[in-house]
């Protein structure tokens, strides 16, 4: 078995990372028991420093391809980028989006008693020092004005950022949106020094005390160290959309029922990859990374023996990409589906094969530019039409179903929460933005993911076979804008949001356009299969 211990802290809540010089040359590694501090210190270490290719020997943890939870924790990517977020305090009103929407676990929020920050700034000799945590801190009506309005002892709120972590994506700054809290920085000489020093200030914190958590305000469900079951670095490309999906499910599963009742299966792909890059992983749960093709069926035996165990009420979750469970993997899905286990399944929807160069998949969109799909004289990009997980889900028996956005927080928490809660299989598929596919910028994750509803691109939806006998009773497309409507149309400004709206802002369309900015043929008849696909939604949901 893996001791599910964290990474080693000293006393000033810095990670450790001893020198090449210090460290044992001996891995006292048994045949059952990995030494997670062993490995930190010894393994992970020489990777760190760029020594390990040259003097780690092979032992038993590579043989059984065994890595530690939470060693992602000791990676440091303040190499990455020339700019980290920079919070403006005064502007700040604890909404969380910033925390929410961050792929890396890089910016996290904190809720601290006025008596228990004061207590701990007054221990702070240097007084420019003091000056700069206390900045950190803002004075939000949700944990100040309320609280004293309420005659209770007021907290401050306060914002950090881990710089060992970001990786310079920006996505915080737009999902700050118009509160302008945060902006980005370049990083100069005492820009990391001073980051590090208040993200080890913000660590030596206690925890957001229980009574400053709003269990029906879901944006606050990562102020608990228990949702924390994520810690970055993972090795995801900047602003992933995908790492966004993976945190806020473990998130809400996590507060929930704690890191203890919780397990992954994760089939091949980019989220096997970037989350198991030798010897970093950023999970504090256990899991494992299945074929391609088999992650349902992986799950299914990992499930029967759980139950064997009396381990019923534990979490099983399946992870894959639209390829693994709309394509190659679908039958192994479909099975699992129909065995009535307890699973539930993730699917991070990019519409392309992301980890083997963004080759086309059944979740591809008509008219879009891929490997193996490429937009030329004769083929212009993909001419099928998309596989629609989310219908082929409910046809199953007894199966929950949602489709979500992780721009929309209430939205995606209320759907893990009730596929947790519902006694059998689930699956939930979300749109992930993979900016080098997709051809958005870094920061875009939140942003294209929220446009992808609005345009009937990806409608929102959640299919619980509990709400009735019907499928209209069943299912529901709350959450979409105008769902009797074709399209939704902007009243301020009479734009209407349809797929050729959504197509206009991604590099994956952009040979559909010609010099005038006019759409194709194929965008158009791309448009039409968008329509086509959110009437039948409409209809099964009764609206129509």
């Amino acid at each position: 078995m893996i001791q599910q211990t964290q990474p080693v802290e000293n006393e000033a809540g810095e990670m450790v990372n001893p020198p090449a010089a210090v460290r044992k040359n001996t891995a006292p590694i048994t045949k059952d028991i990995l030494d997670v501090q062993d490995f930190n210190e010894r393994i992970v270490a020489a990777y760190n420093d760029g020594s390990a290719e040259l003097g780690l020997p092979a032992d038993h943890s590579t043989l059984r391809s065994l890595i530690p939870a939470g060693t992602g924790s000791l990676r440091d990517f303040s190499y990455i980028a020339p700019e980290i977020p920079l919070l403006n305090s005064e502007n700040c009103v604890a909404c969380m989006d910033c925390v929410t929407e961050c792929p890396d676990t890089a910016i996290l929020g904190k809720a601290v008693p006025k008596n228990v920050l004061d207590a701990e700034l007054a221990k702070i000799e240097d007084v420019s020092e003091r000056e700069l945590m206390r900045n950190q801190f803002a004075l939000t009506t949700k944990f100040w004005k309320t609280y004293e309005k309420k005659g209770k002892e007021p907290a401050y709120f306060g914002i950090f950022i881990d710089p060992t972590k970001c990786k310079g994506c920006a996505e915080c700054v737009d999902a700050c949106g118009n509160h302008d809290a945060l902006s980005m920085l370049m990083k100069e000489t005492k820009t990391l020094p001073e980051s590090q020093k208040m993200f080890n200030f913000f660590r030596r914190l206690p925890e957001t005390p229980a009574e400053y958590v709003n269990e029906k305000l879901l944006s606050d469900i990562m102020l608990t160290e228990r949702s924390l079951l994520y810690v970055g670095g993972a090795g995801s490309c900047m602003g992933c959309g995908e790492g966004t999906a993976l945190r806020m499910m473990l998130a809400a599963t996590g507060f929930q029922y704690g890191k203890e009742s919780v397990g992954l299966v994760n089939s091949t792909g980019c989220s096997t990859v970037y989350a198991s890059t030798y010897p970093y992983n950023p999970y504090l749960v256990p899991w494992t990374n299945s074929l391609f093709e088999n992650g349902p069926a992986d799950g299914m035996g990992v499930r029967a023996r759980w139950d064997q165990m009396g381990w019923q009420d534990k979490k099983l979750w399946v992870i894959g990409g639209d390829g693994a469970m709309l394509d190659i993997g679908f039958q192994s899905l479909s099975r699992m589906l129909a065995s009535g286990m307890n699973i539930k399944v993730l699917i991070l929807d990019t519409q392309v094969y992301s980890n083997t160069g963004g080759q086309s998949s059944t979740a591809t969109f008509m008219g879009q530019n891929t490997k193996f799909s490429v937009h030329g004289k004769v083929v212009k990009g993909k001419t099928e039409r998309r596989k629609e997980i989310a219908q082929i889900a409910m046809m199953h028996p007894d199966t929950f179903v949602a489709q979500t956005s992780c721009a929309m927080t209430n939205h995606f928490y209320k759907s893990i929460m009730a596929a947790n809660e519902f006694d059998g299989p689930a699956v939930i598929s979300v749109y992930t933005t993979c900016q080098p596919e997709h051809g958005v910028g870094d920061n875009l994750a939140m942003a294209q993911s929220k446009l992808a509803v609005d345009t009937r691109s990806f409608p929102v939806l959640v299919y619980d076979p509990r709400k009735g006998d019907k499928i209209a009773e069943r299912l529901s497309l709350q959450g979409n804008p105008a769902p009797k409507e074709d399209w939704y149309v902007n009243p301020k400004t009479g734009e209407v949001f349809d797929f050729v709206t959504f197509a206009r802002t991604e590099g994956r369309f952009a040979k559909q356009f010609d010099s005038e900015g006019n759409p194709s043929p194929m965008l158009m008849a791309a448009n039409d299969d968008r329509l086509r696909n959110w009437r039948q939604l409409q209809e099964l949901a009764g609206l129509i």
